[in-house]
């Protein structure tokens, strides 16, 4: 679901004067008289350069560990991005491609469908968004203006296509002998020695594709690809998606400039068909294909697939329909065979992942299962008999990092100390063990990148509430910091120090609920706050599942706004929300709408037993799950707000996609008129003030 980048506070949240000061360090604090803070406006808020420092993603570890190349965002337009390095030998910070060299932003044409791709991966900005090593670290590989580029080190870029249709989806094969691509719903290969272009798919059609994934596995199911190399690559499976049992449909999108286009597209509606899914293997060397047996049900969605070490076995994963239970499978490619190695089952729905590891000269694999009610890592052998688990708790797993298979560890992230901060931990893979390490050190968010069999390090993308985003090389014995590459001090040289003395670090807090059941919040208070005086109050939800708002990281955001203009402004993670456990989160199971609307207004009487909230004076805003929260607020509980902000709320479920929507509520067939409950419009007449 998507950020927003402009919205308007509806009039009527009125209750406090803006003080361009610091906050008060906690709220019976004397105020700040600290007054250089400027006006922060939403114009300045959303410009270049970022207030946050630069703007850096797509961090990748070269695969001999020599450096750390990335994508930043250009200073005169922080979405606009080029491809740099840092050198560990060297310490010397580098631009690789400047992507302004080989086509100008405005020159960059891309096709609907690489649009669409980009959207659902959340790619945002111009110029290069995607790049690959290939596995010798040797080369680089990009798209750029719909055609593909390689740079190999030390050398000049070079243009690999030329065509007029657009190439997407591409990477280097596993040995580096071959880049693949999609071009026009085939599958394409590259012969790097020899420039030789090979066809390995023929037939693609406006309703048949080959190796693209279908709209709700890159929109729903986090698989963005439909195709995947053999380690050998001598062979890669691929699907094969018949879109035609999809509606198709016109969306309306609104302009910039306040125009409507309208796009044909091919949505499938809850309850609606979807797509039909094969999976093929085709063969390099002569382009034949063998179907692998997906089963009877032609109703699934193919969520995951992967190729053992032999090259001769390919792991897939697929879910029902109702994604209450998942199979993972391994078949040979040659005579065909397969079997169900691993079952999943789930009372609510299942959280599918990335965490299949296949251990190297090993007959076994990691995989991370919420059966205990908290994801965690299990080694299993590869005839999918147990071993045991490698950590357990009432704590949640985020996801496996990196093995070091050499010292027996197992790398990755979590919440073993507290849901407010993201950590790296170690785990022995030996399930007798029963112990885990923390590898990063400071409090807050560390979103972490590893190779193994590279070195003892790891690159720390870190924040704080008090440090905006820096990027570390750490080390992972002790987590101690070997070098920055972007440390990204507060210093007088920052984008946001003139704008630091005003600015509202959250407070933390919990509300508990109902039986005992504690709730995550942080507030932001007003520049200036006095607690003697009354300050209307803003919520700021999500809300809905896999979302995950209160954590200690940098924010500078259109909330940091509303508390300089004099607002406290909380933010709760209600029941139903992500990395709490499958109970928690499974509160909203066919019910949706009810208890994290219950839990909000839960927050609102926290505020009003506040003696420095005006209770009658509290507004609600928020984007996508957190827009039909604010409506569902507005309707069920009006006492309870003044004014709110929906930004792209969904409004009946029944126009919601199939493999999001049903997962949390079911068919719209299914007994119990949950979609009817879910909607909004049930509820209208409960809004009060009406204009």
């Amino acid at each position: 679901m998507k950020q927003f980048r402009f919205l308007l506070l509806v009039a009527g949240l009125v209750g406090s004067l803006w003080l361009p000061t610091r906050p008060a360090a906690n709220p019976t604090e004397e105020p700040s008289t600290d007054t250089r803070a400027p006006e922060l406006t939403i114009e300045r808020l959303y410009a270049s350069p970022s207030l946050s420092g630069p703007t850096v993603i797509g961090t990748k570890i070269s695969p001999d560990g020599k450096r750390v190349t990335f994508l930043r965002g250009k200073e005169r337009d922080r979405e606009q991005f080029d491809l740099w390095e840092y050198n560990i030998e060297a310490a010397e910070l580098r631009l690789l491609v400047d992507s302004e060299d080989l086509v100008k932003a405005e020159d960059e044409n891309l096709s609907e469908e690489e649009i669409a791709r980009r959207e659902r991966q959340r790619l945002r900005g111009t110029g290069i968004i995607e790049y690959y090593w290939n596995e010798q670290g040797t080369a680089l590989l990009f798209p750029l203006g719909g055609d593909l580029y390689s740079l190999a080190l030390g050398a000049e870029v070079k243009r690999l296509t030329t065509s007029e249709e657009f190439e997407t989806d591409a990477r280097f094969s596993p040995l580096g002998n071959y880049v693949s691509f999609i071009r026009e719903r085939d599958l394409y290969a590259i012969e790097l020695p020899s420039g030789e272009e090979i066809r390995l798919t023929t037939g693609a059609t406006d309703t048949i594709a080959h190796g693209v994934a279908e709209f709700v596995a890159q929109e729903e199911l986090n698989r963005f690809t439909g195709y995947w190399w053999s380690w050998d690559e001598s062979k890669i499976a691929f699907t094969r998606i018949d879109e035609s049992p999809v509606e198709l449909v016109q969306r309306y999108e609104v302009n910039a400039d306040g125009g409507v286009t309208t796009t044909p597209q091919r949505y499938p509606f809850a309850g609606s068909d979807n797509v039909l899914i094969e999976l093929g293997v085709v063969k390099v060397a002569d382009q034949s294909i063998a179907w692998l047996d997906l089963g009877e049900d032609k109703d699934i969605y193919l969520a995951r697939v992967d190729w053992l070490r032999d090259n001769a076995t390919v792991a897939f994963q697929l879910l029902p329909r109702d994604q209450a239970s998942l199979e993972l499978s391994f078949a040979a490619t040659e005579d065909l065979t397969q079997e169900v190695v691993l079952r999943e089952r789930s009372d609510v729905w299942i959280n599918l992942h990335d965490d299949l590891f296949f251990l190297e000269n090993s007959e076994e694999f990691l995989w991370t299962s919420e059966r205990s009610g908290y994801r965690h890592i299990y080694l299993y052998a590869n005839d999918g008999t147990l071993s045991g688990s490698l950590t357990q708790g009432d704590w949640v797993v985020k996801k496996i990092v990196s093995v070091d298979q050499a010292k027996g560890l197992v790398y990755f992230s979590g919440f073993a100390d507290n849901t407010l901060e993201l950590h790296l931990y170690a785990a022995s893979l030996d399930p007798q063990a029963k112990s885990i390490r923390r590898v990063t050190l400071e409090e807050g968010w560390h979103k972490t990148i590893m190779r193994a069999g590279v070195g003892d390090f790891f690159v720390d993308d870190f924040s704080s509430p008090q440090q905006p985003p820096q990027m570390a090389i750490r080390s992972t014995a002790d987590g101690s910091t070997l070098t920055y590459i972007s440390e990204n001090l507060l210093s007088d040289e920052h984008p946001y120090e003139p704008y630091i003395a005003g600015h509202s670090e959250p407070r933390y807090g919990r509300i508990t609920i109902g039986d005992g059941i504690e709730l995550d919040y942080a507030m932001l208070l007003p520049l200036n706050f006095d607690a003697s005086k009354k300050y209307a109050a803003v919520l700021a939800p999500y809300g809905g599942p896999h979302g995950h708002r209160v954590k200690k990281s940098w924010s500078v955001d259109f909330n940091q706004l509303l508390a300089r203009r004099g607002f406290v402004v909380l933010t709760l993670d209600n029941r139903g929300s992500y990395d709490r456990g499958v109970e928690f989160e499974a509160a909203v199971k066919n019910a949706m709408g009810t208890v994290e609307v219950e839990d909000q207004v839960a927050a609102v009487d926290f505020l009003r037993s506040l003696p420095y909230i005006d209770g009658e004076n509290i507004g609600i805003h928020g984007w996508s799950y957190g827009g039909y929260m604010t409506l569902m607020g507005l309707f069920k509980a009006p006492d309870h707000f003044k004014a709110g902000v929906a930004g792209a709320p969904v409004t009946d479920w029944r126009f919601y996609d199939t493999a999001y929507t049903e997962r949390y509520l079911g068919h719209p067939d299914a007994p119990g008129d949950v979609y009817n409950k879910s909607s909004v419009f049930p509820y209208v007449e409960g809004l009060e003030g009406k204009l």
